[in-house]
């Protein structure tokens, strides 16, 4: 949806109601592909303030993702609340405002990116994740496997060795 900044700040009123939803193709952040499994639903105001354009906005979907620990994908859901504040015009100089140029403003842009930056880094499927085991990959919160669990500090791997001879 694209919102043109000198239309909503020549009305009356310079508030707008939005509320929609879009649907994403996939997305990559940071080399993991984030695929939506619903439509992204968008709704708030938008506020027109002399030239800044104020945007607040409540985002709700869900992603597949895949989990940190265990590699298997996993439904994330996303409930977000946007609020930026923009301009077009470069004399305003605030760290809370956003250069834009041109007089449109597309807020799908802006809600991809918020969602992207509100991904915690460590994405998990449960808290109670058992991951990968080490040795031979098993995902051990499907199944156990026979390997030895013990961890060796790497620095001391070599005296391992000194006592099996």
């Amino acid at each position: 949806m694209i919102i043109n900044l000198l239309d909503l700040s020549s009305k009356n009123d310079k508030v707008k109601n939005i509320s929609f939803e879009f649907t994403h193709e996939p997305f990559n952040f940071e080399g993991e592909i984030f695929t939506p499994l619903e439509s992204i639903k968008v709704s708030g105001l938008v506020k027109a303030y002399g030239d800044i354009l104020e945007l607040t906005l409540e985002v709700n979907t869900v992603l597949e993702a895949s989990c940190s620990r265990c590699l298997e994908n996993f439904s994330f859901p996303i409930d977000l609340t946007i609020e930026e504040k923009f301009t077009n015009k470069s004399t305003i100089e605030d760290e809370g405002i956003t250069f834009i140029e041109g007089d449109n403003l597309d807020i799908t842009e802006v809600v991809i990116n918020d969602i992207i930056s509100t991904l915690p880094i460590k994405r998990l499927c449960s808290e109670s994740c058992k991951g990968l085991c080490l040795n031979c990959g098993t995902n051990l919160n499907k199944s156990t496997c026979n390997c030895e669990t013990y961890e060796v500090d790497y620095r001391l791997e070599a005296l391992k060795n000194f006592f099996t001879e």
